[in-house]
């Protein structure tokens, strides 16, 4: 079949910008005439020429509503830009981690690999035809674009004024594996859809020892659960968890993957993986035995929650666990750790292990394209953020399924002795030996979603303006809470990239006190509607008689001082936050 190209004219749409995760709207906005093709015909125009003709480029994601006709629409804008093939995953599910890894590791008969990726997803975010769609765009590395890049992507969406596209080009059966040929003015264009899951269980079998978790999971003690919240794990669990490793069908939750995830919030964490919680043990009401482990994923699978019997792991506890158990447990990482990172409001909790294990250290903003950087230059080995995101430098993105292998990995070690023993070392074991190591970083994150925009601009000028004197600021918290900490020091965070040089300002705000906690808030953009203020607040608690304390109780002084001093009620009119993690 011969395709035609044709020039389309249009003329822009405001509010094109990719924000750290591309770019994220309802899906009506999305199906306005053109604004897809806006975007995408933008992005092809800021890449190097050579990344575009003739060359390969995955297209796929978290298969929310919207996606299989955003899918059909990009092959053909591809092929009228004289790219020369187009990979996706069955039924267009790939998650976002497996794109990376795609984009890493794939090579086609011919030898080619993808230059970069169009992946399909809006995170966390709900889906369905009145909910979230988004898109962003990798680079060759498997990482995503960086701002040289997305600035350039939206300085073009400004000024747009024709796309190409193969009009005559026939939709793609996506939902059969095999390759399509076409033949176009520039020549051969190849669709091929391939299975979501074989190079993403080929790679994860080269990091962990899947005999020792086969092992683990056979024992009768252990029990095991995974819920896919409906999301693109499904496509990943049964293939993994059963098929490879030996789990029940009955430990898989949710993990069929629907465009509208099942009429849930794609969200891993204690509020919307509802029934993970409550199979845990963690619900109000629960009779039933938990497993010994649980986890989740969200949307595009890259984040993840870790859960044992009647007990949550937060995600910076995670992170660090993970880098000061992974020499031992993980194969990928048996000749050492080359650094660790994590995002700057994240708990310090990797702060301390890195210094007692005396590993490289960096604390860099929110965004996982600041670890690909390290990555990249060979200096990162684990990184993870508070937002349920945890991963290494096997790819260049966070990786849902990676961090529950990395789990099941620590546990079959601390038990490979121990398997036919009366009792197994839980997770609640290997979190409270590391406290007991390590100290506990007491954390939580209040976050006011959809606040007016300007209020929440006043309520963070006004953060900055009074960390001009420490003293007065340490007088009203004393006013406040008498048992806090002084404040050492007190900055907007700005990161210089040790790789490239570049600066990013603005990153947050921080107060640091002296016995090493924490408050810290920002200024969200990756919901679709208003501002959302985050606030996290963070108790250090070195001494091992005082790391069991409830995390409420631990907290609670800190959490008057971040509500009052920072006027959140007056700024927003808001009694009490929209989540609390």
């Amino acid at each position: 079949m011969v395709f035609s190209v044709t020039k389309k004219e249009t003329k822009p749409y405001e509010g094109q910008k990719p924000g750290t995760s591309g770019l994220r709207k309802k899906v009506t906005v999305f199906q306005q005439p053109h604004y897809l093709a806006n975007f995408v015909q933008s992005t092809f125009n800021a890449l190097p020429a050579d990344q575009v003709k003739g060359a390969t480029i995955v297209v796929s994601g978290d298969g929310r509503y919207f996606s299989k006709d955003a899918v059909q629409i990009i092959a053909k804008m591809a092929a009228a830009n004289g790219v020369r093939r187009v990979w996706v995953g069955q039924d267009s599910l790939l998650s976002t981690p497996a794109v990376s890894a795609i984009i890493r590791e794939r090579i086609s008969a011919d030898g080619a690999k993808a230059t970069g990726a169009f992946i399909l997803t809006a995170s966390h975010n709900p889906g369905g035809p009145t909910e979230d769609f988004g898109i962003k765009y990798n680079m060759g590395n498997g990482g995503p674009a960086p701002e040289s890049v997305t600035d350039k992507i939206f300085s073009n969406t400004k000024t747009v004024t024709e796309y190409l596209i193969a009009e005559d080009l026939p939709n793609v059966d996506i939902s059969v594996i095999g390759v399509t040929s076409f033949t176009g003015p520039e020549g051969p264009f190849d669709v091929d859809v391939f299975d979501s899951a074989t190079d993403y269980i080929k790679l994860m079998k080269t990091i962990f020892d899947f005999e020792s978790i086969k092992k683990l999971l056979a024992s009768p003690k252990f029990s095991f659960c995974f819920d896919g919240l409906h999301g693109v794990a499904g496509a990943y669990a049964k293939r993994m968890f059963v098929d490879e490793l030996g789990a029940s069908e009955s430990s898989l939750l949710n993990c069929v993957p629907k465009e509208d995830f099942g009429g849930g919030h794609p969200d891993p964490n204690l509020t919307y993986a509802k029934e993970l919680v409550d199979r845990m043990g963690l619900g109000k009401t629960s009779n039933v035995e938990p497993p010994e482990f649980g986890a989740a994923a969200d949307g595009d699978a890259d984040r993840n929650m870790v859960l044992g019997k009647r007990f949550f792991v937060t995600p910076s506890d995670s992170v660090a666990i993970i880098a000061a158990n992974a020499v031992q447990s993980i194969p990928y990482f048996a000749s050492g750790l080359k650094g660790v990172a994590r995002s700057m409001p994240t708990s310090a909790a990797l702060d301390v292990v890195a210094k007692n294990l005396n590993l490289k250290f960096f604390e860099v903003p929110t965004g996982w394209k600041f670890f690909g950087n390290l990555m990249d230059a060979g200096m990162c080995s684990v990184c993870g953020e508070e937002s349920f995101g945890t991963g290494s430098d096997h790819i260049r993105e966070k990786d849902g399924i990676w961090a529950v292998l990395a789990w099941l990995s620590i546990l079959a070690y601390k038990n490979k002795d121990n398997l036919g023993g009366d009792k197994l070392v839980t997770v609640e074991d290997i979190v409270l030996q590391h406290w007991a190591t390590y100290g506990r970083h007491y954390y939580t994150r209040y976050d006011y979603e959809n606040v007016d925009a300007e209020a929440a601009k006043e309520l963070m000028a006004n953060l900055v303006k009074m960390q001009s004197s420490l003293s007065d600021v340490n007088k009203s918290i004393k006013e406040i809470q008498p048992t806090v900490a002084d404040v050492v020091s007190a900055d907007e965070f700005e990161y210089k990239d040790p790789v490239d040089g570049s600066v990013s300002k603005h990153q947050g705000i921080r107060y640091l006190f002296g016995d090493g906690s924490r408050l810290v808030f920002r200024l969200s953009g990756t919901g679709s509607v208003g501002a959302t203020i985050r606030i996290y607040i963070e108790q250090y608690e070195k001494d091992s008689s005082k790391t069991g304390r409830a995390s409420s109780d631990a907290l609670s002084p800190l959490v008057d001082v971040a509500l009052k001093f920072s006027k959140i009620k007056e700024y927003t009119g808001r009694s009490a936050p929209t989540v609390i993690t």
